[in-house]
């Protein structure tokens, strides 16, 4: 394999860390660019403000890029700029995108990535669809050499897997019920970071890659019920569930509830065959139950992030009164 110079627009992220980590171990030549200017062990660390196109051109000037990763673009115009900047001075732009952005609730499963891009609940994914918009225009109009990826549910040691974070392992380590979205049956799609890493690391320098789009996920879909299950039992408990319809807990709280309805309360299995083609090697090595296992050591092992979301578990606290089954009178 050659080396390439990559440059990783973030790079501390949950997915980009894990990437620039993957890269560096190939022995690829990393570059960050980041407002902090931090950068990992092996990783040449460039501070600017990506927002500022003045700030970027000095902290990269006289360098050239054979792949260019876009973590941090949330809007057309992050993307429109990037454009302007990276044309003509990379081989290869990576644009990261989100599997929300497919047509939400999806027609047919698996999905693919022709699947359509809608999302009439969520403003994230439809600001991710207008920057693929215009990105694909850029590719058809001038060549514009880009790649779109659309992660799924992606996590390492460090993030609890639910809305509130934290507080739902604390609920059930204080023995309170928790709240799941529906009847907790639909299927969920959850990747470990160091999976993704090496798909897409995969797919740096390759010409094949140029002007499509790839979604990288594990190919384990669980229910929100075995989700629940195996954090609770890394914890060491057995949790009391309580499942609460989205709609409702979109009442409740309308944040929550967009994230719900835009995402996660639809079943969501995919098809990897087409990141398969081009990275033959990709198999997902962590199933959840181990991942699990690795974010409540991590949190145990770090107090301090241990944190609850007080105003997330009173809205936990009201649902859970309002919808916990009663007991039928005479039984």
């Amino acid at each position: 394999m050659s080396v390439l110079r990559i440059l990783v627009v973030g790079g501390t992220g949950i997915i980009s860390g894990a990437v620039v980590a993957e890269a560096v171990a190939c022995g690829h030549d990393v570059h960050t660019l980041s407002r902090s200017g931090a950068g990992a062990e092996g990783v040449r660390a460039h501070r600017a403000d990506v927002r500022d196109a003045d700030s970027v051109a000095r902290a990269l000037e006289g360098l050239r890029f054979d792949v260019v990763v876009q973590f941090v673009a949330f809007e057309e115009a992050h993307v429109r700029a990037d454009i302007a900047m990276f044309a003509g001075r990379t081989n290869q732009y990576i644009f990261i995108s989100s599997a929300s952005a497919y047509q939400t609730p999806p027609s047919r499963l698996p999905v693919t990535e022709s699947t359509p891009l809608r999302n009439p609940h969520w403003e994230y994914s439809r600001k991710k669809i207008a920057c693929e918009d215009a990105l694909v225009e850029a590719y058809r109009s001038s060549g514009f050499p880009v790649t779109i990826v659309r992660p799924s549910h992606t996590y390492n040691p460090t993030m609890v897997p639910f809305d509130g974070g934290w507080t739902v392992v604390e609920r059930m380590r204080q023995g309170r019920e928790v709240v799941v979205p529906g009847d907790g049956t639909s299927l969920w799609t959850i990747t470990h970071h160091t999976d993704f890493a090496r798909a897409f690391v995969g797919l740096f320098g390759r010409d094949e890659a140029i002007g499509e789009a790839f979604h990288i996920t594990s190919d384990e879909a669980l229910t929100w019920n075995a989700i629940y299950g195996h954090i609770a039992r890394a914890a060491g408990v057995e949790p009391r569930l309580v499942h609460v319809a989205s709609a409702s807990i979109a009442l409740a709280d309308p944040e929550w509830g967009a994230a719900l309805l835009g995402d996660k309360a639809n079943s969501m299995v995919f098809d990897n065959t087409k990141i398969k083609a081009l990275v033959p090697d990709f198999v997902c090595r962590v199933p959840f139950a181990r991942g699990a296992e690795e974010i409540i050591a991590w949190h145990d092992a770090h107090p301090e992030s241990r944190r609850v979301d007080r105003r997330m578990d009173a809205v936990m606290d009201a649902l859970v009164d309002t919808y916990r089954p009663r007991p039928i009178a005479g039984f």
